[in-house]
């Protein structure tokens, strides 16, 4: 696809589903809730947001630095094997676990990296939970000659060990977050503070479409590459429409970046949320689906929040650290409202058998992100028609899962093993 031809959709991506009021909201959600010292920083960005979102010459200066650099377009795979195994419809992948980094994450960063280029600044700040968010970050910062200060929660450190390697070795200082749960939301608070005390000089890369005004609007927009692709691949390659499109839904980026794609067409969408191991709390992360969310502000924006009746934020379990996160994108609580979206869950078992079936079957090894769209999917395609098709956003490749996925399979010597050598690189041995 030409960097044209794509700018051409990309202009008009979403429409007015994406885009939020004067104030920063989606309906009911958004908004821009920060602090005095941060306000200028975000009245900044939003005007440049204003004046790139319809510049053709920054969309093709932005999809060029994707395509000699991140690999995109990522394909559209049709998964014969699953296909077969599964009875049902046609199942088709959206590929972004074969982008720089593995994982969706580059899109966003890539963008917001052109635009602290204008912004003239040479620190960047980021959150991960996962670590894909971090390791794009660091990329990034690499290739543009940034400093960056990546925070992650302590828990997600110890399982997402790989990540915090790659990010060290490419030059970020990784920051290992003790308080709360030590998770994303932890993770989200402590960068939120380090902006807040070098806002003049920071510039923060969030990473999915949450927080303030207008990072939303900004994710969303910049992630939009993914649907733009999948829609013309499933029409110009394989002649067909798909009756259901599937995204895994943490914060909500990956999301956003496939579903907008399919936005008024005939497609149904489905956001998947972490299941995790029971439905109490802190056994979950599932806001909408489960009815568990309630309306509430924190980090900046308002959206449904994991709470207490007093707004205290509640703890979270996923067997996947990036869908480990107390709220929702604020554009994905608007679409529920309006049933533009129609929002399930995965549990972690049901995730590890979907993971292990795609690993045999296709030789594709998911995300545990991912492969909560892939559940889903697998669960619902059964039930469909053979003449019928399904599109899953693999937002992310499993490399990063190794400790998880050897734990859960209980490949105790490997488990161990990996463990070990997680341990001598803490040690710097």
């Amino acid at each position: 696809m030409s960097p044209a031809k794509t700018a051409a959709f990309g202009r008009k991506s979403g429409g007015a589903a994406l885009l939020p009021n004067a104030l920063g909201f989606f309906g009911k959600y958004g908004g821009c809730y920060a602090p005095e010292i941060l306000m200028p920083n975000l009245l900044e960005l939003a005007a440049l947001f204003d004046q790139v979102k319809d510049d053709p010459e920054f969309w093709n200066e932005y999809l060029t630095e994707l395509q000699q650099f991140s690999g995109r377009p990522t394909p559209v795979t049709f998964a014969a094997n699953l296909t077969r195994h599964l009875g049902g419809a046609r199942v088709y992948i959206k590929r972004e676990d074969l982008g720089q980094t593995g994982a969706h994450k580059i899109n966003n960063v890539i963008g917001q990296g052109l635009l602290v280029r204008r912004l003239g600044k040479q620190r960047v700040i980021a959150e991960t939970g996962a670590g894909q968010h971090g390791v794009a970050t660091a990329t990034m910062a690499a290739r543009f000659g940034l400093d960056a200060c990546i925070y992650m929660g302590a828990e997600d450190v110890e399982r997402q060990r790989p990540n915090v390697f790659w990010m060290q070795r490419l030059g970020a200082k990784v920051v290992a977050v003790q308080d709360g749960a030590r998770t994303l939301k932890d993770a989200i608070n402590e960068a939120m503070r380090d902006w807040a005390g070098n806002f003049s000089s920071s510039h923060y890369v969030l990473g999915t479409a949450c927080g303030p005004h207008p990072f939303p609007a900004l994710v969303a927009w910049l992630q939009s590459v993914i649907g733009i692709e999948a829609k013309e691949q499933m029409h110009s390659w394989y002649g067909t429409e798909p009756q259901r499109v599937y995204a895994c839904v943490g914060g909500g980026s990956n999301a956003l970046g496939i579903l907008q794609g399919f936005l008024g067409t005939e497609a149904e969408l489905v956001g998947v949320e972490a299941g995790g191991r029971g439905t109490g709390v802190g056994e979950h992360a599932s806001r909408i689906a489960g009815d568990a969310g309630t309306p509430g502000i924190a980090q900046g924006y308002k959206t449904l929040f994991l709470q207490n009746a007093d707004g205290q934020m509640m703890d979270t379990h996923s067997v996947a650290a990036g869908l480990d996160y107390v709220g929702v994108s604020p554009i994905i609580a608007d679409w529920a409202d309006r049933k533009l979206i129609r929002m399930t869950s995965a549990s972690d078992d049901e995730v590890l058998a979907a993971a292990g079936l795609l690993m045999r079957t296709e030789g594709i090894i998911p995300a545990l992100e991912s492969s909560h769209a892939l559940a889903a999917a697998f669960r619902e395609a059964k039930t469909m028609r053979g003449d019928e098709a399904i599109l899953i956003n693999l937002s992310g490749r499993g490399d990063k899962d190794i400790f998880t996925i050897a734990q859960a399979f209980k490949d105790e010597s490997w488990g161990d093993f990996l463990q070990q050598k997680a341990a001598q690189i803490r040690a710097g041995q």
